[in-house]
């Protein structure tokens, strides 16, 4: 089928042509359905939807649904109308989803559903926020330990279909304690009388209610886990956490991660939902503390500007040099931050990263200078770089301009060789110690190592060409 549009829906809408609307929310994807609802501008048109097609087709509509869209079709429903949509809306889901409403708007959302999906609702929004409590779904099956395999798939068809789901089956005691987890398949596969806890695995991998949801994410995919347990304080089976949770959460790490390299404060909605004033407020704050910093290479600049009045030329060269520091030093915390976010380097490894790293840079550093050297010579022979008059040129003679070249080359190119090297363990340093701090390497590292950077590039360079310059007068 084609790919369905708001255009269609918004024509088949104004028609009344309920059959095909119903055969299209058949047919279609949930995710792509929303896709076209989303662009309905009229509110109208998606309580239309809602009013004429099944609850069990605008149930997972309203799930996938932007969030503003939620809320404006919260306010344009009646009570009924939207207790039914509730009603077949995971306890997880309503959660997360009302957590931004205004107070009035969630008021009414939980008027709207049944005592027992309230208060589970209600305890999950009092989880702290980005734990696998407030991810967590209440909606998960269960089963006795004493059961046998032809009982428990008695009771998954009489109630699976309303959990969120039944690929990983959990088994307790008679104490509601978890005592062992079993697969569908090990389920089905087994003889029809076997009691549960002679098949289940006893050794079964869970995370509490307060662990954080990035580390949840990080132990499901380290096991390949469809789900996983969240046991409370006393050890008890309060929720499971589903894959697509963690995939949720991955996404949403992920997202930050890169927005926060950025300079950027975090926002809650996409791009193009954010508005310009909030977009500014997010920006503005790291913008003003980059440029403070800023004030240590205008420090350095101002120390040794006579050297500049002597050899102008030597400015010409600032942004190449700064430019190969910051990018060295960017490519080995780049590596550093991915490793520390996927768990595959932990901080016990430093030394271990260190020693490499110290090799890698030097190579590159080698590589790097080599070429350096090469490529100078030729700008200034060719005169893609220039002299400016000054005083020191001159009283040059051809051979005197000939040395200069070659002292100007090698300050740069010394200046380059140890600025990669302190670049590349500088890189891999800040981002482990400012997790050992228990900060977030890819907010406060980036910035930090460019000035860091800057700073120690331009006094190398300048202390270098003021023993150039000695040799060149």
């Amino acid at each position: 089928m084609e790919k369905i549009t708001s255009e269609m829906l918004k024509k088949l809408i104004d028609e009344n042509n309920v059959k095909e609307l119903r055969e299209i929310f058949i047919k279609v994807p949930p995710i792509d359905l929303a896709d076209a609802s989303n662009e309905l501008t009229d509110i109208k048109d998606l309580v239309f939807l809602f009013r004429y097609i099944k609850s069990e087709y605008t149930a997972s509509l309203f799930a996938e649904l932007k969030q503003e869209k939620k809320e404006e079709l919260i306010n344009a429903l009646s009570d009924n109308e939207l207790a039914t949509i509730l009603l077949k809306q995971a306890n997880d889901d309503i959660a997360d989803f009302i957590e931004e409403l205004p107070a009035n708007v969630v008021n009414r959302v939980l008027k709207n559903v049944q005592k027992d999906k309230r208060n589970e609702i209600n305890a999950l929004l009092n989880y702290q926020e980005h734990s696998a409590g407030s991810i967590m779904t209440t909606e998960y099956l269960e089963l006795l330990d004493t059961i046998n395999v032809d009982e428990a798939i008695q009771t998954i068809r009489k109630i699976g279909k309303e959990k969120e789901t039944i690929l990983t089956l959990f088994i307790r005691n008679k104490d509601r304690s978890l005592v062992g987890e079993l697969g569908l398949d090990d389920l089905i596969f087994a003889k029809p009388k076997d009691n549960l806890k002679d098949i289940m695995q006893k050794e079964v991998i869970t995370v509490n209610v307060n662990t954080d949801q990035e580390e949840v994410a990080k132990i499901m995919k380290r096991y390949d886990l469809q789900a996983i347990a969240v046991l409370n304080e006393d050890q008890k089976l309060v929720g499971i956490i589903t894959i697509d949770d963690a995939l949720d959460v991955m996404e949403d790490e992920a997202s930050e991660d890169f927005i926060q390299m950025g300079h950027v404060s975090p926002i809650e909605n996409s791009y193009l939902q954010t508005g310009v004033i909030k977009l500014a407020l997010k920006s503005v704050p790291w913008l003003i503390i980059l440029m403070v910093l800023g004030v240590f290479t205008s420090l350095i600049l101002s120390t040794f500007q006579d050297t500049l009045a002597l050899l102008p030329v030597l400015t010409v060269f600032i942004p190449l040099l700064m430019d190969a520091g910051g990018n060295a030093g960017n490519q080995s915390t780049t590596l550093i931050i991915r490793g520390l976010a996927i768990g595959e380097i932990k901080i016990k490894d430093y030394f271990k990263i260190i020693w490499k790293e110290l090799r890698v840079a030097l190579i590159s550093a080698l590589i790097l200078a080599v070429a350096c050297f090469s490529w100078l010579l030729i700008e200034m022979y060719i005169g893609i770089v220039s002299y400016p008059n000054s005083d020191i040129v001159a009283t040059m003679d051809n051979l005197g301009i000939f040395k200069a070249r070659l002292m100007i080359a090698l300050a740069v190119t010394i200046t380059i060789f140890i600025v990669v090297i302190f670049a590349k363990l500088l890189g891999v340093s800040l981002p482990i110690f400012v997790k050992l701090i228990k900060l977030d390497p890819a907010l406060i590292s980036s910035p930090f190592l460019t000035t860091i950077i800057d700073v120690i590039t331009l006094v190398v360079y300048f202390v270098t060409s003021v023993y150039i310059l000695h040799l060149v007068v």
